[in-house]
């Protein structure tokens, strides 16, 4: 993990929308940000799998599909909790972090592949999850091919850090990305629109709940944090330098004990896709 983040819990590693979007857009737009993607996007709380294992979408013999896999954030803690995870990722570069970050765990496999030809056998799967990921996929194409690998009473798990406006440095830092997004970020903020995701699911066969998190970044993690968002200028640009400096000075005002606390919602979903179209 990057000296951006705050050191790790024993127990849990890195423990600490969706309008259909083509996933071919965030096949390159992550390749320059894959380092700071790993470095400083937030992990999902332990309650999260605490409660998927005690519904039994997780057990121990489960066979995980970790689809959009990106750096291997979710993949990782999976993989701590002892499930067999593949990690499906299209994007090399963020393939090749989390590769060279998991590739310790024996239950752990990558595929370069997309969402919707995933190159998994017909029925093998158990749960497919996908974080912070669903947003970019071609749905009609995902239902189609996540109904062909799932076992008949495989489940998918779709979840998301979502930022609460109401916090401070949440909406200082919405501000930043907006100014130097622009329309970038615009169209992203659209594309996240998370009341669209129960159409994926079968009619009355999905739960949905939320919980709460915060992040402890130091300097360089908050500059990570924002600069690993797609919409954002690219490190060593003069307009990346300058996010950089404001992020310093944003850093500044809102820290304390040399760390912000940046807080999130997690939203989940869980459910079995219906039938495809």
């Amino acid at each position: 993990m990057s000296a951006g983040m705050t050191t790790p819990s024993a127990s849990d590693p890195g423990s600490l929308a969706a309008q259909p979007g083509p996933m071919s857009g965030a096949t390159s737009a992550f390749s320059s940000k894959a380092a700071d993607y790993a470095a400083a996007r937030p992990r999902y709380p332990a309650a999260l799998f605490e409660r998927l294992r005690a519904d039994r979408i997780l057990f121990p013999a489960a066979q995980v599909a970790d689809v959009a896999a990106g750096t291997g954030l979710f993949t990782g803690q999976l993989l701590h909790r002892g499930y067999n995870v593949t990690a499906i990722e299209p994007n090399a570069a963020m393939l090749a972090v989390a590769d060279a970050a998991l590739g310790k765990y024996r239950k752990y496999r990558s595929v370069a592949a997309s969402a919707e030809a995933t190159t998994l056998g017909d029925g093998a799967i158990d749960a497919i999850t996908a974080a912070q990921a669903f947003h970019w996929f071609d749905v009609e194409a995902v239902r189609r091919e996540w109904l062909r690998v799932l076992k008949p009473d495989g489940r998918v798990v779709l979840v998301w850090n979502t930022r609460p406006m109401t916090d401070p440095l949440q909406k200082a830092l919405n501000d930043l990305l907006a100014e130097f997004g622009g329309g970038k970020q615009a169209a992203l903020d659209r594309l996240q629109d998370l009341s669209r995701v129960p159409a994926f699911f079968a009619r009355q066969t999905f739960a949905r709940f939320e919980l709460t998190h915060v992040q402890q970044l130091d300097r360089d993690g908050l500059s990570s944090l924002a600069l690993s968002r797609s919409a954002m200028p690219d490190r060593g640009t003069a307009e990346g330098e300058l996010a950089v400096q404001r992020l310093s000075r944003l850093f500044d005002e809102y820290a304390a004990d040399g760390k912000v606390s940046v807080p999130y919602r997690t939203v989940a979903f869980i459910g079995r896709p219906a039938s495809a179209k």
